[in-house]
Formats: C-alpha cells, structure tokens, sequence
C-alpha cells in the first residue's frame, strides 16, 4: 500500500497527465505471501541460465526484481498487504469452482496465491511487460504456472466476462470507467477491490483490515419492472420494482390496494422482501430472478406456498448503469488529493 506522499505523487501525476486505458495502478499482493524458497528458487534459477549465457539479451532483462514504486505507464507499483488479499478473496468465498481475473495484476501475486491457497485458477491483466514474465515466472517457481495465466493487455479491451471473480487495485476514476462493464457481468459474479470504492454503487460489504479499506460487490440481477403473480388468487399480486444498482424499492399491487416493499434486498440472483396483503398478514418473498421469470417462496403466519411471477414487458434499464457523470468523475479524481 503506497504511503500518504506518495499517493499523493500519483494524484499529481494522474492530473497531469490522465490515466490511458489499460494502466494498472496498483498491482495487489498475495493472499499469503510469494514463499521466500520460491522467490529465491526462481531469481537463483534465471540468473544462473543468463550467467551461462543460455538467454538473449531481451531474456536476461526479464530477470528483474521488481523496486517498490516502479514507475509504469502512469502510475506505481506498490504491493497490497498480504492480509488484505487473503481477506478480499475471503470475502469473494474464492475456491476451485471460480474462474478470477486480475485487472492490474502486476508481479501476479494475487492471481498466485488464489490458485495456491484457494485452488482458484485465474488470469492475469497487465500493462507492464516486464512484470507478465516475472509474473510467470514466480508462478512456475510457486508450481501453479498450470492453473494461472498472465497476459499484457489494455484492461478496457480485454473479455473478463466470464470470471466469477474480479480483483481490482485500480485509481477511482479507473473504476468509474470500467463500472459499466462490470455491472453487465453476470449475476453473482464477485468483484473485490482494494482501498477504493465505485462511487454510486456502494459495496455489498466493507472490510479494514490494519487500517486499510477493501470492498466488496455482488453483481446484481436486473429486478426492475411490473412483475405479476401466476398464483390463481382472485386478487392476484403484481410487483413493481424499481432498481438501481443492487438497491430495489418499489409496491405490491392488487385490484384496488398498494403497499410498499419492507426491505427489499437483492443480492445476485436472489430478492428477498415482504409486505403486508389484503388480509393484513405479513408475507415474506424469497425468489430467484431467472431472466424474465421470478420463481420462489411465499411464507406467513399460515405457512409458505411456491410463486411464480412473470415480468410485464421489456426489463429497464438497471438504474447506474451508464457512463459515470461527470461530476461523479470529478469526484472520483479529487478524492485522490484527499487520500
């Protein structure tokens, strides 16, 4: 984590000179730290296969050690503490059923040490070429070059679409401009960031681990719509929700009577809310959004029925998921002189 002045070095730099697309920030450190045997197994191995002379120059360069602060495209490099990472993935419940891709990754510490600790395979997106084969190089000294990959890249022109999980350690107006594209990402899919938030689109959950902040989005499914109930009461239910981002308010409709939602609740694919009916009972509603079709449980005082609810229409738009404006931009960029 870069220190007070020098993050403030990085916000002059970043105003002089905005980020481009593709620059990776702050490349974040491992859940556990890279094993001291395998770091030394790895530079010990390529300095010994340069010394004898086995690599061409442009190789032999590649045996580097990354400095704390290497100056990137526009930003430095600096890692994250190991304990934040082990918690960000914590949080994400990573495991060997996620696919994680890394936008920023850096030396690939994160990458390696999902797939090390948490069996998690994963990619690697970063600007700086040197860092990707150092990268792969750790990884094959860690002995999980089989399950990482590491590519350099533009992190806006890159397919991540398919991760289950997302790690990011990017500057706020990056995140501003890469929100869009993560929050069409499939419903549940995890997206974990260190020190910085997404403006608008607060956090499912919020983390300090030795005083610093990490953060943590589940992407949500689109609840928003008129949605009525196949429940063959004569006074059937109709929904009319209204989202944006994973925050959903809204009414519950009969023939003649409205009342609004108590604590509607998205998370993913799973909405949760209750409200009071026609007959003054409390009705709990736990359902999946599948697509156009909600399809879960009624429970009351009385017991609990199956529902199913068609949505009425095209769905909108989910609220927030434009373009940031520009005064959200402005902030995102002045919050860095204030860090």
């Amino acid at each position: 984590m870069r220190s007070r002045r020098n993050a403030k070095v990085a916000a002059r730099r970043s105003a002089a000179a905005p980020p481009r697309t593709g620059d990776s920030v702050l490349p974040v450190a491992p859940s556990n730290p890279l094993s001291s045997g395998a770091r030394r197994r790895f530079l010990a191995s390529t300095a010994a296969v340069a010394a004898a002379g086995l690599l061409g120059p442009a190789a032999a360069a590649e045996t580097f050690e990354p400095q704390l602060g290497r100056v990137g495209r526009d930003v430095m490099w600096l890692p994250t503490p190991d304990s934040m990472i082990e918690r960000l993935l914590r949080m994400a419940g990573a495991g060997p059923q996620d696919k994680l891709v890394d936008l920023g990754s850096g030396d690939g510490r994160f990458v390696i040490a999902a797939a090390r600790d948490f069996g998690t395979p994963g990619l690697g997106v970063e600007y700086d070429a040197k860092m990707v084969e150092y990268a792969r190089g750790l990884a094959e000294a860690e002995g999980v070059a089989d399950q990482v990959k590491f590519a350099q890249g533009d992190v806006f022109e890159t397919d991540f679409s398919y991760a289950s999980i997302v790690a990011m350690y990017l500057l706020p107006t990056l995140n501003l401009r890469l929100r869009p594209q993560l929050l069409a990402m499939a419903p549940g899919t995890r997206i974990v960031t260190h020190a910085f938030d997404m403006g608008a689109w607060t956090p499912d959950e919020r983390t300090e681990v030795q005083g610093r902040d990490g953060h943590l989005w589940i992407v949500p499914a689109n609840a928003g719509g008129v949605w009525r109930a196949e429940d063959g009461t004569s006074q059937p239910l109709t929904l009319e929700l209204e989202q944006t981002f994973q925050r959903v308010q809204g009414l519950a409709r009969w023939t003649d009577l409205a009342t609004s939602l108590r604590e509607p609740r998205l998370s993913g694919n799973r909405l949760q809310l209750a409200y009071t009916d026609p007959a003054g009972e409390l009705q709990q509603l736990d359902a999946a959004v599948e697509a156009d079709t909600l399809r879960g449980v009624l429970r009351s005082a009385r017991g609990e029925r199956a529902l199913i609810a068609r949505r009425v229409g095209e769905a909108p738009a989910i609220g927030g998921s434009g373009a940031a404006s520009n005064e959200e931009m402005q902030a995102a960029a002045a919050l860095l002189g204030e860090w």
